[in-house]
C-alpha cells in the first residue's frame, strides 16, 4: 500500500445533513478511549483505557480493557475487561477466567479477553434503536483465549479462542470452546494438512497455533428468519468470525453446535463463487431489528492474506493461501447468500488495478449501520473512518492523529457511533459543514503554487497549458 507522507487528519470531509450526526468512539493508539465529534474535536478521553474494542453505553460510560500481558507469554490477552464512568472510576470489571503465573510478574488473575464483548440490552457493541446496553447489571459476552491441546487440529499447542458470559458479579456461567467443534468445520484434506504443520504459529509461551483467531462475536438479536421459522437464526445463537480460516459460522446458545457456516471454502457451490471470497474478515454480525437492512450479514472482507489449503505460487506451504490486495464491505442475505449492498474500491470511484489499494485494510477494521442507512466504516490499518452513504458518497471522513509511540502507525481496530443523548455529560455540539479543498490545487504553504499560462512547443505541435513553475522540464521552451 502507498501512503502520502504528509496529509491532513481530524475531520475532512462532513455533510451534516446526509450524515448520522452523533459522538464517535474509538481507541486513540496508545493514549486511551477517545469520544470525537463529527466536526473531529476529541470531547473526551479516557488515558489509559484500551479498546478492543472501546463501547460507549448510555450514561456516557465506556467499556475497555487494562493490563495487556507480556508478550512473551501470551497473544493479544488482556488482564481486566472493564466498564467506568465518565471520570475514569471503574464501576464493573471481569478477571477471573484464569491464574496467570508468568515467570518475572506476580501471579494474577487475567480475563485473556480479546477482540469483542457484548453487554445484555442489545445484541451488538453500537446503538440500535430500542435496544439499549445496559449500563447498572446484566450480563456480559466476551471472547477470551485457552491454551490447550487438540490432536486432530495439530500436535502444536494451541491458543484457542472461548465464548464466556459472566453476569455482573463477575461468575461464569457459560462458556464455549472453539476447538471441541472442529469436526463440524467443512476443511478440505489439504486444508486439514496445512493446518497440522503451520496452525498459524505465534512466538509467545514458546510457540502457540493461533489457528482460528476468532476476531468478532455478537448474538443475532431478534430477526425475520426466526420469526418464519428458521431455528437456526434463534436471537440467543451468536455469529463469529474466524480471520484465519475465512469461516463466518453460528453457534447454537443452547447446545453449543454449528448450525449455520460460511467458508473456508467459497468456491464449492454457485452462490459462493456468486459471493466471492472473503478473506481475512472483521466485525461479522447481523444487522439488528430497528436498522436498514436488518436480519443481514455485514462484515468487512479485508482482503489481504489468510487461510489454509494446497500449496499455490502465491503460499508454497499452503498457508496464507488465499489473497486480495483490496478490500470490501458487504451486506448480504445469509439464506441466499445474494448480495443486497457492497462498498469496494468501485463503488468508491476508484480506478482498478492500482487505485483499489486506497480503500484497502489487510487488518482490524469494522462497519457499523446506522439509523438513516448509511454505513460507518473503519479502515482500520491506516486510522480511517468514513461515513458512506447508500449511494456510495462519502459525507464524513476523519483521519486519526494519533499515532504510536513505537510504530510510525495511527491505526483503529474499530470505530463506533452513538446517539448524542447517550453522553449527558455534554452539550450538544455545533455541527459546522467541512468543505475538503480540491486536491489538485491544494498545496502545503511554502509550495510552488501555479504558474502563469506559457506555451509549450513540442517537436512542432504548438500547445497551451498550465504549469507549475517548478516543475518545467529541461527543453521546455
Amino acid at each position: 500500500m502507498a501512503y502520502p507522507t504528509i496529509y491532513p487528519t481530524g475531520t475532512t470531509i462532513y455533510d451534516p445533513d446526509r450524515c448520522w450526526n452523533g459522538y464517535t468512539v474509538f481507541q486513540a493508539k496508545e493514549t486511551g478511549a477517545c469520544i470525537v465529534d463529527m466536526n473531529g474535536a476529541t470531547v473526551q478521553m479516557w488515558r489509559g483505557l484500551h479498546g478492543f474494542p472501546n463501547t460507549l453505553l448510555p450514561g456516557g460510560y465506556v467499556m475497555g480493557t487494562t493490563g495487556q500481558r507480556d508478550s512473551r507469554y501470551g497473544y493479544q490477552d488482556h488482564r481486566d475487561l472493564v466498564q467506568v464512568d465518565w471520570e475514569g472510576n471503574i464501576v464493573w470489571k471481569f478477571n477471573e477466567y484464569q491464574y496467570i503465573e508468568d515467570p518475572g510478574d506476580e501471579p494474577q488473575w487475567m480475563a485473556r479477553f480479546h477482540h469483542d464483548f457484548q453487554r445484555e440490552g442489545s445484541p451488538v457493541g453500537y446503538y440500535v434503536p430500542g435496544m439499549e446496553p445496559r449500563a447498572d447489571g446484566g450480563n456480559t459476552l466476551l471472547l477470551a483465549h485457552k491454551n490447550l491441546y487438540n490432536k486432530e487440529i495439530t500436535e502444536k499447542l494451541l491458543l484457542d479462542d472461548v465464548f464466556l458470559e459472566v453476569n455482573w458479579e463477575g461468575e461464569i456461567i457459560w462458556e464455549w470452546v472453539c476447538s471441541e467443534h472442529f469436526d463440524e468445520l467443512d476443511f478440505c484434506e489439504e486444508a486439514r494438512n496445512t493446518m497440522y504443520r503451520i496452525p498459524n504459529m505465534r512466538s509467545c509461551g514458546g510457540g502457540m497455533g493461533d489457528w482460528m483467531h476468532i476476531n468478532s462475536m455478537s448474538l443475532l438479536g431478534p430477526n425475520r428468519f426466526y420469526d418464519a421459522g428458521d431455528k437456526r437464526f434463534h436471537p440467543d445463537n451468536i455469529i463469529w468470525s474466524g480471520r484465519q480460516t475465512n469461516i463466518i459460522a453460528i453457534t447454537e446458545k443452547e447446545s453449543g453446535k454449528l448450525v449455520w457456516i460460511l467458508g473456508p471454502d467459497y468456491n464449492r457451490t454457485p452462490e459462493l463463487r456468486k459471493l466471492g471470497w472473503i478473506i481475512g474478515q472483521h466485525h461479522s454480525h447481523m444487522i439488528p431489528r430497528g436498522l436498514p437492512g436488518e436480519g443481514n450479514i455485514l462484515v468487512f472482507d479485508n482482503g489481504g492474506w489468510a487461510g489454509y489449503g494446497a500449496p499455490n505460487p502465491g503460499a508454497s506451504r499452503g498457508f496464507n493461501n488465499v489473497m486480495r490486495d483490496y478490500s470490501r464491505v458487504l451486506e448480504f442475505d445469509p439464506v441466499t447468500l445474494e448480495i443486497v449492498w457492497q462498498c469496494t474500491p468501485a463503488e468508491l470511484k476508484l480506478e482498478k488495478p492500482v487505485d483499489y489499494a486506497k480503500f484497502y485494510s489487510p487488518f482490524i477494521s469494522a462497519a457499523q449501520r446506522l439509523p438513516n442507512g448509511n454505513t460507518l466504516i473503519t479502515e482500520g490499518s491506516d486510522g480511517r473512518l468514513i461515513e458512506v452513504t447508500r449511494d456510495h458518497q462519502v459525507v464524513w471522513e476523519y483521519m486519526s492523529p494519533y499515532w504510536g509511540s513505537n510504530t510510525n502507525m495511527n491505526m483503529v481496530y474499530r470505530a463506533y457511533r452513538v446517539p448524542y443523548d447517550w453522553v449527558p455529560q455534554l452539550d450538544p455540539p455545533e455541527e459546522v459543514p467541512v468543505k475538503p479543498p480540491e486536491v489538485s490545487s491544494f498545496r502545503v504553504p511554502g509550495a510552488s503554487p501555479f504558474g502563469e499560462k506559457r506555451v509549450v512547443k513540442m517537436e512542432g505541435v504548438l500547445s497551451y497549458d498550465r504549469i507549475d513553475s517548478a516543475c518545467v522540464m529541461p527543453g521546455d521552451r
